[in-house]
């Protein structure tokens, strides 16, 4: 960024500011919300994404990429993906936006991620929240927590090996190998896995979301010269629109390219919207995003951003004085691609096709942000169905039917019991690790500023 738009970047960030405060002030949060609703809800075709073969791949049924923005796969099954390329020129950004993946989309995913020339993979939702699946474990959990180092999704030719993976206060940093099987050429995959985004809501403050924004931008994975980054929640419109809209307005800010009247953020996000269904799902959505165009923008006169592989020790203690809980044994842990399959087989149906209920992540149908229903308190169809009827006649043969019907029950209350249970040994472990990260934050607060500080000097001197 040149010195002679530093102050129309401020007077820019001010007037953002002004604008934030006034919806602060007069609660309009919530109105302007229903505006956007109103005003950026598109009749657009989507033709592929409704089509009864492709049914089955899309997360939510109403969640589905237009025509003329989604993502064509070639050399497999299928060419549909629920993916979206949202493009804004004028700051050269480009975007693929995609659900998290489901099972059965997997191999498409990373067929995806090799066609499209990806580098970077977003995260900003966890594989389980609120007891529920939101995502199929989709890259190589790793050794060390209790996985496998390599992936391999032969259906479209490719293999995925984990690297190395660095744990951070608000975000997981890891280093994947994605190799083509027929050629043996391989290209470097960087995965940001955010993973404090709350369950309902959004980030308590703009401060950390922010950081992580400049450790992604740091890496590269959001330059021109490479292909488009992949952005994904579980619907991939709620916190995926707001990770784009806050880029993509700081980015505008800094080269000079934002007006100085109001309503620029919401102008970029209708624009977005007509590559994307559905961008921003909440009030609190779009007034996070605010809050931290503002933050960003009050800071751009400062260096952007770490590189991921050397912001360590220096920030944050060493592992081997406060480790996580770890673990359980290889032959005792269920992985969480196991749970799903589990899941999937054990309970009614395929998935919700309604869209989901969090709040946070998908306002617009106001159901549950995964396809994956709750454990069911009751026996389901499957084991109430016509063999729970008396019989007709009590022969031998419906009598040994009956009993063979009660063990059935019985195995299928066992197996439902069992999954419950690991679904909730693994939450467990999840808000463990989460304590432990709170821990750690708390441990490194004091320190972080200064060594951001040093680290802004040294880079500004080199």
């Amino acid at each position: 960024m040149t010195d002679d738009r530093i102050p129309t970047s401020i007077s820019v960030a001010s007037e953002i500011e002004k604008e934030y405060k006034q919806l602060e002030e007069s609660d309009a949060w919530n109105q302007v919300y229903q505006r956007i609703r109103s005003e950026g809800t598109f009749n657009l075709p989507c033709t592929a994404a409704k089509s009864s073969v492709n049914k089955n791949l899309n997360r939510y049924r109403d969640v589905l990429p237009y025509d003329h923005t989604r993502i064509v796969l070639s050399g497999t099954n299928t060419n549909f993906i629920n993916a979206s390329l949202v493009k804004v020129e004028s700051v050269n950004r480009s975007y693929i936006l995609t659900q998290g993946p489901l099972p059965q989309t997997s191999p498409h995913f990373w067929l995806m991620v090799w066609q499209q020339k990806v580098k970077g993979i977003i995260m900003l939702n966890k594989v389980i929240e609120k007891n529920q699946i939101k995502c199929h474990q989709y890259w190589p959990v790793g050794n060390s927590d209790g996985g496998d180092n390599t992936m391999a999704v032969s259906s479209v030719g490719l293999q995925v090996d984990l690297v190395s993976m660095d744990r951070h206060s608000h975000y997981n940093y890891s280093t994947l190998r994605l190799t083509e099987n027929a050629s043996g050429d391989s290209r470097t995959i960087l995965h940001f896995h955010y993973t404090t985004w709350p369950d309902f809501g959004v980030p308590q403050s703009p401060e950390a979301f922010y950081k992580f924004l400049n450790v992604v931008r740091a890496s590269g994975v959001l330059e021109p010269d490479v292909g488009p980054s992949v952005v994904h929640c579980s619907a991939g419109i709620g916190r995926s629109g707001t990770f784009c809209l806050v880029d993509t307005v700081l980015m505008m800010i800094s080269k000079g390219l934002c007006d100085s009247g109001p309503g620029k953020v919401i102008e970029v996000l209708l624009d977005m919207r007509k590559q994307r269904m559905g961008l921003i799902q909440t009030p609190d959505q779009l007034r996070f995003s605010y809050q931290a165009i503002v933050y960003g923008a009050n800071r751009l006169s400062e260096v952007n951003g770490k590189d991921p592989c050397e912001e360590s020790s220096s920030e944050e203690p060493s592992l081997a004085e406060d480790l996580p809980p770890q673990p359980p044994p290889r032959t005792d842990s269920l992985t969480r691609s196991m749970i799903e399959s589990q899941l999937a087989k054990e309970l009614d149906g395929e998935g919700s096709e309604t869209g989901p209920d969090d709040n946070e992540d998908y306002d617009d149908l106001s159901k549950d942000d995964d396809t994956m229903p709750p454990l069911p308190d009751e026996p389901n169809a499957e084991s109430s169905g016509q063999d729970s009827s008396p019989p007709t006649s009590p022969n031998h043969s419906n009598s040994l039917s009956n009993n063979s019907t009660v063990r059935r029950r019985k195995a299928h209350a066992a197996r439902r019991e069992t999954t419950a249970s690991k679904v909730k040994e693994m939450v467990e472990k999840q808000r463990a690790n989460e304590k432990w990260q709170e821990k750690k934050r708390a441990k490194v607060g004091d320190e972080e500023e200064r060594d951001t500080s040093q680290e802004v000097v040294k880079r500004a001197r080199v």
